[in-house]
């Protein structure tokens, strides 16, 4: 029996290459991130202590309060919302994130694996938030959403999750949005020069 292998939400579209502007360097630099955990972690009612004390002991790492990026042993937890954050691994691959997530907070949060759910790329380059900043309504300003912030909001109109990582963006976006979303990016990094690059 054949083994069933999943495809990227971007097979087909993410080509390596230049878009728009040629000459000089690229200002933006895009690659996805793939085989990644993503699962969704919400606190359950009157967990809160409990919850934070297993993520403090399984993973070494403090739950953020408030919409920013807390990096603990192999996995990274995003603040989304009131008692809710997005879990993010390169180790713990695809539902392994997940399963691994619901044993250690058992009775604590509930877990829902977003691995096959959810697109992720990599926007970099000296031109990355002049991209972002052509879509997403909020500031980018590094001194208002420094290296670990994140947020939450619409990239022209499309329901996204960014956060910094170094001089770098990471957007989270649902699969079924990925070929508008690349149009948009790819429209909207055009004057800058736009690198697309293999996976990182």
């Amino acid at each position: 029996m054949s083994k069933l292998e999943s495809l990227s939400a971007f097979h087909g579209i993410f080509t390596p290459g230049r878009y728009g502007k040629t000459d000089g360097d690229a200002g933006a630099i895009v690659s996805e991130r793939k085989d990644l955990g993503l699962a969704s972690v919400e606190m359950r009612k009157g967990q809160s202590k409990a919850l934070k004390a297993a993520v403090k002991t399984k993973y070494g790492v403090d739950l953020p309060d408030g919409a920013t990026v807390a990096h603990g042993k192999d996995v990274s937890f995003i603040g989304t919302g009131s008692g809710q954050w997005f879990a993010v691994s390169q180790t713990l691959n695809n539902e392994m994130l997940a399963d691994e997530l619901a044993a250690t907070l058992t009775g604590t949060a509930s877990i829902a694996d977003q691995s096959s759910s959810r697109a992720v790329l990599r926007l970099g380059g000296n031109n990355a938030r002049d991209v972002l900043a052509k879509g997403f309504p909020i500031d980018l300003d590094p001194r208002v959403f420094p290296i670990n912030a994140a947020a939450t909001g619409n990239v022209s109109h499309m329901g996204v999750l960014v956060w910094r990582d170094g001089d770098d963006y990471n957007i989270a976006l649902f699969r079924s949005l990925a070929g508008s979303f690349w149009r948009w990016l790819t429209s909207s990094a055009a004057e800058y020069g736009c690198e697309v690059v293999t996976t990182s």
